[in-house]
């Protein structure tokens, strides 16, 4: 079914909204801006005007899939997923990579899998898994806007569709959080406390810093059939489409944070190969902002 643009509405994080017209400064004060207030508060006002447009006449549609899978850390730093509370059969493997910094003592290199109690712990853990859309109609409404030539619509109308995407993200972690985990049900947090990251858990996504390959998308959209619950397809270089999309995992570990993976050396490059069943060739062309050059290794 699709999601109530209505209620994703509060949850909008306009300050990044703003950035994508190049008008930088933390909403709402930027709404007062000595310099850019008056075109960011023109800007406001006109996507006050076609949100609510957009919500009266079903111009955008949302969607959004979870899961909860029985789970546990496996060889450091992979995570096993089960396919019940059994966890004799695995059904897939999320492949995580850790940090190779230099640090003081009794600071670790983190890895995601971290986050995960281990197997033989005893400790039967879970790791979550979500793909929201927010971009359903976006193309036809796209095409709408430059059939007139109304470029100022069509980019207006893309950055809404991202905002909700993104409000739609939140959403659907905090329900995870407070009832279907439901390992913080008191959490009474405002839209700002949301927005600072204020509540237990983390939800990183593939392809971002602490987990920078693109390709662990494949096992996600597979595990949750994104496709078929939420319209969203990979394309070859695993981008999400439609674009007004997010998909990643929940990790509910009270120390779960976030963290860059930063520069791995060849020796976890060549054991990541390994794991995932890839190339060395095939890792370095995914990892390739990540990679130590020759001279460094």
């Amino acid at each position: 079914a699709d999601y109530d643009l209505a209620e994703l509405r509060p949850y909008i994080d306009w300050t990044p909204f703003f950035r994508t017209w190049e008008l930088v400064g933390p909403y709402p004060r930027i709404l007062e801006d000595p310099v850019v207030g008056e075109t960011a508060s023109h800007l406001f006002r006109d996507a006050q005007a076609m949100l609510d447009c957009l919500i009266s006449e079903k111009g955008l549609a949302a969607r959004a899939v979870i899961g909860l899978f029985p789970a546990n850390s496996v060889e450091d730093d992979d995570i096993a997923v089960y396919a019940d509370e059994a966890r004799g059969e695995r059904v897939a493997t999320l492949h995580m990579l850790r940090q190779q910094m230099e640090k003081p003592p009794g600071r670790p290199n983190l890895c995601l899998a971290d986050f995960v109690a281990p197997a033989g712990s005893g400790v039967g853990d879970y790791v979550g898994m979500f793909a929201v859309n927010a971009g359903i109609h976006l193309h036809q409404l796209s095409q709408r806007f430059h059939a007139v030539h109304d470029d100022y619509n069509r980019i207006l109308a893309q950055a809404l569709a991202d905002r909700l995407a993104e409000a739609l993200a939140e959403r659907m972690h905090e329900r995870v959080r407070r009832e279907f985990w439901g390992y913080a049900p008191d959490e009474a947090l405002s839209n700002e406390a949301l927005i600072k990251e204020q509540y237990r858990g983390i939800r990183p996504a593939p392809g971002y810093p602490a987990c920078p390959d693109h390709t662990e998308k494949e096992q996600l959209f597979a595990l949750l059939d994104a496709p078929r619950n939420a319209g969203l397809t990979l394309t070859e270089n695993y981008a999400m489409s439609p674009a007004a999309a997010v998909s990643g995992y929940y990790f509910a570990q009270p120390a779960a944070a976030y963290f860059g993976l930063g520069r791995i050396g060849k020796d976890q490059v060549a054991d990541y190969a390994r794991r995932k069943g890839m190339t060395v060739a095939e890792v370095e062309r995914w990892l390739a902002p990540n990679l130590h050059d020759a001279e460094e290794s």
